[in-house]
């Protein structure tokens, strides 16, 4: 299976000198030799020649918020648009967030302020490539939302911090998720660390990284990826 990878954004320095970048988490947590994969840089306008060159995208997580209005963000919707219907899509934060825009939803900068640390969701729906499982914990980095669901989408698992933190799409094989199943603990609490005093107040910072600590559900939501690539749906 060939898979393109969009990424958006890149860690901040020196993180990713360290954790690798967006892609390369993505591809651990995925499999580094499960699929053929190629990475398009498209905040610099790179893009596959042919949407159906491959036959899924991943969308990475980026700093940028999608009502900045950067010309980079309007082509990327246009290409997702595009792709709808002729390759499976998987959107992870940023990527969750521009897809429900491209798609028709609305995302906004929250007044909840920043989500980090490890997050728990309520899963609502089982889908057919996911498990039973009831609740899932995953680190998070974000203040934006999906704030309007898109035509044909679906919640399929919610927080009160996030009610629209994973969805599902019936018009399309495509599915999209707030949080960061590529984030390991260790990336996640760098992250805190480096926003700790700025983005982040001390006391934000310590419940974050005192809740990276617990254990988490990365490798179970990168089975749900893997079984929803697999299935097509």
């Amino acid at each position: 299976m060939k898979i393109g990878i969009l990424e958006t954004g890149t860690p901040p320095e020196p993180l990713g000198d360290t954790y690798g970048d967006y892609p390369a988490m993505l591809r651990r947590l995925l499999g580094e030799d499960a699929y053929a994969w190629k990475t398009y840089a498209v905040a610099d306008g790179a893009y596959p020649e042919r949407i159906d060159a491959y036959d899924a995208y991943l969308v990475t997580g980026s700093p940028a918020g999608v009502y900045d209005g950067d010309p980079w963000i309007a082509r990327l919707m246009d290409f997702l648009n595009e792709a709808k219907g002729k390759a499976a899509l998987v959107g992870v934060c940023f990527g969750h967030q521009v897809m429900a825009e491209a798609f028709g939803g609305r995302v906004v900068k929250s007044d909840k302020g920043w989500g980090v640390g490890l997050h728990r969701y309520d899963v609502h729906t089982r889908e057919p490539w996911m498990d039973d499982a009831k609740t899932i914990s995953i680190p998070v980095s974000h203040q934006d939302q999906v704030v309007e669901l898109p035509p044909a989408s679906r919640v399929i698992a919610s927080s009160d911090f996030a009610p629209m933190a994973m969805l599902a799409y019936d018009d399309q094989p495509a599915i999209s998720m707030q949080f960061h199943p590529e984030f390991e603990p260790a990336y996640a609490t760098a992250l805190v660390e480096k926003r700790r005093g700025t983005r982040l107040t001390h006391e934000e910072a310590d419940r974050a990284v005192e809740s990276l600590r617990a254990a988490d559900d990365r490798a179970r939501v990168g089975a749900w990826i893997r079984g929803f690539l697999a299935s097509g749906r």
